[in-house]
């Protein structure tokens, strides 16, 4: 009996053929780059990260140190105002005690001066800025030229000259001369006091009178 095989005969596979040895090193390799790459730019991005965090930390202790700063420059002005203020009134305490003491001073010097001349007596002393006006009544001219000598070698004053000098008619019985005269106080001592505005002059003081 005969037998027909309607399915037909399978063909036989053909055999995969292998991948050459170049191939497959040059896959590896490109696996092998690839790989290096992600490591790579793992590690960079890694420290740029870090660099970045470092940076930002850097960036907040400055800006906390500036503001520190800045408080204490606000501080330091705020001191040096409060000095100058001290200062100012420091110098106003000093320039009222060196009017006392000049004026004191210049007062005894006056005085000691009357002193030493005889007859001669003082009715007003006034001073404006560095200059003295003296009014008196001396016993003679020659006493009145006495206390300008004195008052000259005094070394107090830097000029002295006679305003006027003329007999009273009061006491036509007793000879009396009533003088007035200026008198520059001497740079170095005029330093001492503060000077007044021109043109006020200070009050009328207790005048000395000299020997009778």
């Amino acid at each position: 009996m005969i037998r027909i095989n309607l399915l037909g005969q399978a063909r036989p596979k053909a055999p995969k053929q292998a991948l050459p040895l170049e191939a497959t090193m040059q896959v590896l390799f490109a696996i092998v780059a690839v790989g290096l790459a992600v490591v790579i730019l793992g590690i960079t991005y890694y420290q740029q990260k870090r660099q970045l965090d470092d940076t930002n930390k850097r960036i907040s202790a400055l800006r906390a140190e500036k503001a520190s700063l800045e408080q204490i420059k606000q501080d330091v002005e705020r001191f040096e105002t409060q000095k100058g203020i001290l200062q100012q009134r420091i110098d106003v305490i000093e320039t009222l005690q060196r009017n006392r003491t000049g004026a004191e001073e210049l007062l005894q010097m006056v005085a000691n001066t009357v002193v030493r001349v005889d007859a001669l007596w003082l009715t007003s002393l006034n001073r404006s800025g560095d200059s003295l006006q003296i009014e008196g009544t001396a016993g003679s001219i020659n006493a009145v030229a006495n206390f300008i000598t004195e008052l000259k070698r005094s070394g107090y004053f830097d000029k002295v000259e006679i305003k006027s000098a003329k007999e009273n008619d009061v006491q036509p019985s007793v000879e009396t001369f009533g003088f007035s005269m200026s008198a520059s106080i001497a740079g170095q001592r005029a330093g001492a006091p503060a000077s007044q505005p021109a043109g006020s002059a200070q009050p009328s003081q207790a005048a000395p009178k000299g020997r009778s």
